[in-house]
């Protein structure tokens, strides 16, 4: 039986910014096959919303809880969310 589809948006905090990890969480979601995207916010957090096999946004937040190797993440905010447009893992403009 396949894995339903979900979707979870993501508020990470820590160092987070000028550490690679939009480039890293964008490589990530591609890598699982998520629809979605992430961008920096101007509180210095990175926020992300992910959709695809429960299994696999799983592991992308799983991968979220560590980051890119200069990051360091102190709080990951997990909740529910809106399926976002489909298509590629994206890197949004920072809000």
């Amino acid at each position: 039986m396949p894995d339903a589809i979900v979707s979870r948006h993501l508020m990470i905090r820590g160092r987070v910014q000028g550490v690679y990890y939009r480039a890293s969480a964008q490589a990530e979601g591609v890598r699982l096959g998520l629809a979605g995207w992430v961008r920096n916010r101007l509180d210095g957090s990175v926020e992300a919303l992910v959709a695809g096999p429960e299994t696999a946004v799983e592991h992308f937040i799983a991968w979220a809880r560590q980051g890119p190797p200069a990051a360091r993440v102190q709080d990951l905010v997990v909740t529910a969310a809106e399926r976002p447009e489909p298509g590629r893992f994206s890197v949004r403009p920072t809000a």
